[in-house]
């Protein structure tokens, strides 16, 4: 592959002994992919990689788990036409999922000006391999007489890329990027999606402010005109290291769209969830049934998301939380219905360069169904650790618990739970 990756962009005019660099250097306004990249949320307006002309920078991420889990009801029985009842949990036991892989190109292609795309090779939902998606991310305005207005304050991404709501997607596992989240799993409401629009991000002396639309869906479209609406998303914070020991980060978040064909802000994940097949019936496949564990609200027609995320480190203790508000509906409901989540990292990191840590995790959805209106409740705890046994490689362990609460006696959630053993190896570059 690197042979013909050369020979392509040699003919494209980049040398190749600058490819050759560029596959093992940085480039500018990035977040690296190994353990440097924990903890960083936007890229920041640092100037510390000098442009030496076109540069392709080529990563990636690969992710395996072994699961030990086990899961339980108490639904009562639904047969289905053939007579199969579908409350009825498949058998789960001990052993390895599939592994995902990503890879990452980053390509500088101007003084301040970067490309980025990432595709899935590998992934629980697609057999196939299938781009992520991909933007262009401007520090500065060469091409217009480089403004150091801009330069020393601004940041403009534009593409089909992963939407800035929150501060969790930061810290989540993508596919095969499982180097920045302390966990297996992702929180319950998994609020992820790639959607095409742009944003533009104002940072001086700690203070952020975010402004950004997309066209509200994870795939462009031109059908259905009436029903597509822009979404508009924005986020205001503090992100300051106020000692050597000390470092406060607070965030607010809020994402709106009055209509669309189909918006997945909570289903935008198509990789899918780490925890294979739990509360899935005996006709589930691991790819068909990709979102096992999580839980989304279904509010595809309109959606207003609003999200507050205090971060606060100090020395090796860190807290992160996740206070979420989702108000919204499904284009066939009358009323909106509102979903709140609550999430609380705690992780302590420890050794030389924290290359250990020991992490725990509180995680909370409530909120009303579609259709019965029923108001129900999904709890998960989290508890395990990990060791970066080099910037470039993680291994982590985790005991994970989750109960459901106050669904319907023929939902096959009724009375369910699932608990047990993950471990998780990373390779990031």
């Amino acid at each position: 592959m690197k042979k013909y990756l050369f020979t392509a962009l040699v003919a494209a005019g980049i040398s190749a002994t600058g490819l050759s660099q560029g596959l093992q250097r940085d480039v500018q306004y990035w977040r690296p992919y190994d353990q440097r990249g924990v903890n960083v949320f936007e890229t920041g307006k640092q100037d510390t990689v000098p442009f030496e002309g076109v540069k392709v920078r080529i990563g990636g991420h690969f992710t395996q788990q072994l699961q030990n889990l086990s899961h339980e009801n108490t639904a009562q029985s639904v047969l289905n036409a053939n007579g199969v009842n579908i409350n009825e949990l498949i058998e789960i036991g001990a052993g390895s999922n599939l592994a995902t892989a990503n890879l990452n190109i980053d390509v500088e292609l101007m003084d301040g000006v970067r490309l980025n795309l990432i595709t899935y090779l590998s992934s629980r939902h697609h057999p196939e391999t299938w781009v992520k998606g991909g933007f262009l991310q401007f520090d500065k305005l060469p091409f217009l007489g480089n403004p150091e207005w801009f330069s020393k304050y601004l940041t403009l991404r534009v593409g089909h890329m992963e939407i800035n709501y929150g501060d969790a997607h930061f810290r989540r596992t993508d596919n095969g990027n499982a180097m920045f989240n302390p966990f297996v799993g992702n929180y319950i409401m998994d609020a992820f999606t790639t959607e095409v629009g742009g944003d533009l991000t104002f940072q001086s002396n700690g203070f952020l402010i975010m402004g950004g639309l997309t066209g509200g869906e994870i795939q462009g479209g031109v059908t259905r005109p009436d029903s597509r609406k822009v979404s508009l998303m924005g986020k205001v914070g503090y992100d300051k290291q106020l000692s050597d020991d000390f470092r406060l980060r607070l965030t607010g978040s809020i994402y709106t769209t009055s209509g669309s064909a189909r918006n997945t802000l909570y289903g935008g994940d198509r990789s899918g969830s780490r925890y294979y097949l739990v509360l899935e019936n005996t006709l589930a496949t691991t790819s068909a049934n990709f979102t096992s564990g999580r839980f989304n609200p279904g509010q595809t027609d309109n959606i207003t998301a609003m999200v507050f995320n205090p971060f606060l480190k100090y020395k090796g203790l860190e807290f992160f939380g996740n206070f979420e508000q989702s108000k919204g509906k499904a284009a066939n409901e009358t009323d909106d219905r509102t979903w709140n989540q609550v999430g609380a990292d705690l992780v302590y990191r420890f050794g030389s360069n924290e290359k250990f840590y020991f992490a725990g995790r509180y995680n909370q959805v409530k909120g009303a169904l579609a259709g019965s209106g029923l108001e129900v409740t999904i709890d998960r705890t989290q508890i395990g650790g990990g060791w970066f046994i080099s910037k470039n490689i993680l291994a982590k362990i985790e005991y994970v618990n989750q109960n459901y609460d106050g669904f319907a006696a023929t939902d096959i959630r009724n009375g369910g739970k699932f608990n047990g053993i993950m471990i998780e190896g990373v390779v990031g570059f």
